[in-house]
Order: C-alpha cells, then sequence, then structure tokens
C-alpha cells in the first residue's frame, strides 16, 4: 500500500498545476474531492475566496478543519502561539490587500486570538478569524475549553457569526471572507462548533459574496464635490491629510496624482506611512505626537485640510481644539461614522478615496476655468512656508563620541542597506517611532506596524505574516527588548519556514516610551520599566536556529548589517544602544500638535 500524501503544512510548496489545454484553471485534488463534512465545506469556501496562506495554531475544536485541511492546496503556518497567529494573518492582509486569515481552538485558544482581531480592527486590517467551538448541545454549560467567542468579539469584529448547520457554513466562511475587505475593510470572525464541523452534508459553497444589504456609498454626492473644489480653490495654505484609508483604498496613486497637480503639500497619519514618498518635496511626512515638527506646523496653521481616509485619533489630533484650529476641513472617508465623530467636518464626503479625489480633481478649476497649474500658483507663497519649516525643524540627531549607539543611525544604516520597496515591521515603544522617523518610506504597504491598539510583540510575527504575502520583498522588523520577548518564540517558526528577514532590536533595556515618559511626567519614578535582567538576544537567535549578532559600537554597524541581509534565513541583531535616548519631536498628550517639544525640558 502506498503512504499517504504528506500535508500541505509549514512551509512545503502547494502544487498550483498546469493549465489545461483551453486556458482554464486545472481542477485541483481538493477541488475534485465531494464535499462530506461541515470542515470540508469550512476549507472548499476557504479555496473558492482565493485564500492562499493560513495562520494557526491546533487544538480540540477546531480540529476537524485541520483534518480537511489536510487535502487542501492552502499552505498552513503553524505559529507558537495564537496571538501570533493573529498578527501574522493581519499583517499578510495589510501587505496583500486581501484578508488575513487565522484559525485557533475553542477557549483559551479563541481568547489568545482577541489581542490580534482587536489589533486589526483598530487599524480597519481586513482579515478572517476562524475558531472551533464546543459542541451545539454543550454551548452555555461551562463545557471544557468553553467560551463565549462570539460574545467576546462582538465589539472587536466587523461581524462575526456563529455557525448553525454544516448545510451553511460555508457560505457563511465565504461572506465572512468578502466582507473583511469590502468598504472599510476589518476582522470577521466565524465560531464553528464541532458538530457543525463533523456534521455531514453534500452542500458546495458558493462565490464569496458580501449581504444584499452590504452597500457601502463609493460615489459622493455631487453638491459635496462642489463644495470641496471651491473649497480648495479659495485656499491660501492647503494641507492634503492622508489617512490609512488611503492605502487600504488603493487610493495612493490618486493621492500623489492629486497633490502634485495642484501643489499641495502632504502629511501623513502614521497609518498612511508610505501613500505619498517621504523623498517628494511636497512630503511634510508623518504628522501628531512624534509627526515631524513641519507636519505639525503645516496642519496647525494650514487654512484648508483636505483629509482622506482619516479617523482623526487623539494621536494624530492631540488636543482636538487646537487640531488645525483656523481650517476648513474636507473630510473624504468611505464609513460616515467617522465623519464629524471626533474633528468637525466642514465639507463631508462618503465615498472611496480613490473615486472621491477623482470627482473633486475633475471638479477643480470648473467655475473660474483655472488649470491647474494657475491653481498650484496661488499656494506658491504656503509651500515656500513648508520649505522653510523643513530647514528649521530638521530630524537630525547628535552621535557624540562619549555616548553609546544612537538608534536613530541604526534605522538609516539598514534603510540604506534595503531596496526602496523594503517592507518594515516593528513592536511597538520607542523603536516603532524611530523606526517611522528615521526610515524613508516611498511606498505603500511597505509599513507595517500597530497603530490603534499599539500592541507590544507586534513586529516579529508581522514579519512571518509580511514575508509570507510577498517573499520577493525584503523584510526588517524592528523591536525594543520589551516588545521582542512577548513573542519572541515565533523566531521558532521564521526558522522553521527559513524565513529570509531581518530582526533588529534596539535594545535601551527598558520598556523605552514607558521610561522617557516616567522621566517626564512621573519624576523619574521608574517603575517596572528596567528592563536590565533582558537576555542575550543574538545567542537567543542562535537557539531558536537563526543567525546572531550582537553590536554596540558605530564601527560594527555596517558588518553586522551586510552579514545579517546577506544571510539566506532569519537574523537577529542585538543593537545595544543608548539607553537614554528618547523619541522627539514630542506632542503631550491632549496637547496642541504646533506646540511640539525637541527635548525634555520643553515639555
Amino acid at each position: 500500500m502506498s503512504e499517504p500524501a504528506p500535508p500541505r503544512f509549514d512551509g512545503e510548496e502547494a502544487d498550483t498545476g498546469e493549465p489545461t489545454a483551453d486556458g482554464s484553471d486545472p481542477i485541483t485534488e481538493s477541488e475534485a474531492t465531494e464535499i462530506q463534512t461541515g470542515a470540508q465545506s469550512v476549507v472548499a469556501a476557504l479555496e473558492r475566496a482565493g485564500a492562499e496562506t493560513l495562520f494557526g495554531v491546533q487544538g480540540g475544536a477546531i480540529m476537524p478543519v485541520y483534518d480537511a485541511l489536510y487535502d487542501s492546496e492552502l499552505h498552513h503556518v503553524t505559529m507558537a502561539h495564537e496571538q501570533a497567529a493573529a498578527h501574522a494573518a493581519d499583517a499578510y492582509g495589510i501587505v496583500s490587500g486581501t484578508p488575513g486569515v487565522c484559525l485557533a481552538t475553542s477557549g483559551p485558544g479563541a481568547t489568545n486570538l482577541t489581542t490580534g482581531i482587536a489589533d486589526a480592527d483598530m487599524d480597519s486590517d481586513p482579515m478572517v478569524a476562524l475558531t472551533g467551538q464546543v459542541p451545539t448541545d454543550f454551548v452555555g454549560n461551562d463545557a471544557f475549553q468553553e467560551t463565549d467567542t462570539t460574545g467576546l468579539t462582538a465589539p472587536i469584529t466587523k461581524t462575526n457569526y456563529f455557525a448553525q448547520h454544516a448545510d451553511e457554513v460555508g457560505d457563511t466562511v465565504g461572506e465572512a471572507f468578502a466582507l473583511a475587505s469590502e468598504g472599510r475593510p476589518g476582522p470577521t470572525l466565524v465560531d464553528l462548533p464541532k458538530d457543525v464541523t463533523n456534521g455531514e452534508t453534500d452542500a458546495e459553497p458558493g462565490e464569496a459574496e458580501t449581504p444584499e444589504t452590504y452597500n457601502p456609498q463609493t460615489v459622493a454626492d455631487e453638491e459635496a464635490v462642489r463644495d470641496a473644489a471651491r473649497t480648495l480653490e479659495a485656499a491660501e495654505k492647503p494641507v492634503l491629510l492622508a489617512g490609512g484609508g488611503v492605502i487600504k483604498g488603493e487610493a495612493s496613486e490618486e493621492v500623489r496624482e492629486f497633490a502634485r497637480t495642484y501643489g499641495i503639500p502632504v502629511a501623513t497619519s502614521m497609518p498612511a506611512v508610505g501613500a505619498f514618498p517621504e523623498d517628494d518635496e511636497l512630503a511634510m511626512e508623518m504628522v501628531g505626537m512624534h509627526g515631524t515638527g513641519y507636519a505639525n506646523m503645516a496642519t496647525t496653521h494650514c487654512d484648508v485640510l483636505l483629509a482622506v481616509g482619516c479617523r482623526f485619533d487623539d494621536r494624530l489630533t492631540g488636543g482636538v481644539e487646537t487640531f488645525a484650529p483656523d481650517a476648513e476641513v474636507v473630510h473624504v472617508d468611505i464609513d460616515p461614522a467617522e465623519i464629524s465623530k471626533n474633528v468637525h467636518a466642514d465639507v463631508p464626503l462618503v465615498g472611496d478615496a480613490a473615486t472621491v479625489l477623482e470627482q473633486v480633481s475633475d471638479e477643480m478649476g470648473r467655475a473660474s476655468d483655472a488649470d491647474p497649474e494657475e491653481v498650484a500658483e496661488g499656494y506658491d507663497e504656503w509651500r515656500d512656508q513648508c520649505r522653510e519649516w523643513k530647514a528649521e525643524y530638521p530630524m537630525d540627531y547628535a552621535t557624540p563620541d562619549d555616548e553609546p549607539l544612537k538608534p536613530q543611525f541604526v534605522v538609516e544604516a539598514l534603510d540604506e542597506a534595503t531596496d526602496d520597496d523594503a517592507i518594515v515591521t516593528t513592536g511597538v515603544g520607542q523603536h516603532q517611532m524611530w523606526a517611522v522617523q528615521y526610515w524613508t518610506f516611498k511606498e505603500p504597504r511597505t509599513w507595517v506596524s500597530s497603530h490603534g491598539l499599539g500592541t507590544m510583540g507586534y513586529g516579529l510575527p508581522a514579519a512571518i505574516g509580511a514575508k509570507m504575502a510577498d517573499p520577493d520583498k525584503e523584510v526588517v522588523s524592528f523591536e525594543g527588548d520589551g516588545s521582542f520577548l512577548m513573542t519572541i518564540q515565533e523566531l521558532a517558526v521564521a526558522v522553521r519556514e527559513n524565513l529570509d528577514i531581518t530582526v533588529a532590536v534596539l535594545n535601551n533595556e527598558y520598556i523605552g516610551m514607558v521610561r522617557q515618559w516616567q522621566d517626564a511626567f512621573f519624576d523619574g519614578r521608574r517603575a517596572a520599566s528596567e528592563y536590565s535582567w533582558c537576555p542575550e538576544f543574538d545567542k537567543l537567535a542562535e537557539a531558536f536556529g537563526a543567525e546572531g549578532f550582537a553590536v554596540s559600537d558605530y564601527d560594527e554597524v555596517a558588518s553586522a548589517v551586510e552579514s545579517a541581509m546577506a544571510y539566506d534565513g532569519p537574523s537577529v541583531i542585538d543593537f545595544r544602544i543608548d539607553p537614554a535616548e528618547n523619541v522627539y519631536p514630542m506632542v503631550p498628550s491632549g496637547g496642541a500638535n504646533g506646540q511640539f517639544a525637541l527635548s525634555e525640558d520643553q515639555l
């Protein structure tokens, strides 16, 4: 008797087959297999929806789905922890633009997913979570590994489902997949009771489609478009503020064309980094708590703010009453709930970002017959002012010989050593801010981080998901020592999958951002923020099977970076950086963006 085919798990390449003689796609073995259980219908639905890679951890209640995956061409990546599975799926969705998929069992498996689900929800990232559940008859009886998963995740998902029947579960999964990316993206979840996935069925799941009742508005009201165009034409000091919705809505090209056509300076929220190239003369870069001085000055002093796909969170605005105080706000967003939620919109434009920008551009100049060059000329003095702010508040830093290695230098060294389209992932803390401040981003979907939820430990599993989504791009993950320790076990996954990723640990032996705030606002009382007990990360990396490096001096940086980037597999560089270095500019929480601090004595 021949041996059974091995499962398509843990790095094994899927055989996609060759085209048929008429050019149509081949019928794969999994497609030819007759559906017999709800679990097989779940897998068929994922295949039909276009999923390719899944991230998860096995367990009792999800076991029927994994058994169905055994015969599937889908590539499953077994993660070391469910939270990391969710972060990897999240990053996969950010980089690919299609929903990432994560799986976990019931009870602790599902609860471990929730941090990653909440992260994706805050950042509007497309993701589908599939969770096992105890049999339907046991629900509510405190059965082994039972948790009310749909109740727990209702506030942190776009929608979720409790699967009811084996005949319907495939269509439910397909709908969840479609909803995750349509309109404003976000995570969806399907809870799968074991009797449903084990239940018999011959129902083939249909196409992955959203419900007929789900019809997000994509084209803005014509009168609002006219108001927006007239407002911009009358402006003398406009700023285009790109939010994360620009990248989610595939509107980066439209933003670039609009800004360059009319000569409008562009600032970005942190989730929108890469939407507009930061080496462009119109780029003011990131605005907000740790944004550039010139971006904060531009948004504070503009007279019209064209905000596209932006939710105006507190890290961006500082005190709402002091944010863009003299500006008429033109707000474009596909989610009407975001309009005037935090910042009042004088001209609300509900619709798809790319579509609405084209509408406004088509309307510009019609009332006065002015061509784009004439409109742009009206902003000449404003662009000069923005250039002056760039000169006055440069993003520079000192490297004294008598002080330890500066983290900014490390970020710039890695940026210099990589391609323009290299993907950067981060954890959360000071290292995240240095990465976004000192790396020059030129392309969308190359900055992958935790923004709204601020989840430490995001960087390494995100690097795994990003590399799976785009294997041909270089992936660099910046982590802090505290952040890295939260998900360091995923190095085992990176080694097993032989993923060519580079982890740069900016190691200052502190939870650095906490330490910075304690020094500034808590009289230097460093409670529970000192991490002098951290391991030697280079040696720990080697214990996992990765390549490890330790760097303390400037003259060691270039060679370590070169060796790490050349290594064909995961590598970790433990950069022992200056523990006293702080992140600036900085706007104190709730402060005015135009009154940013450049040193601690200005706080």
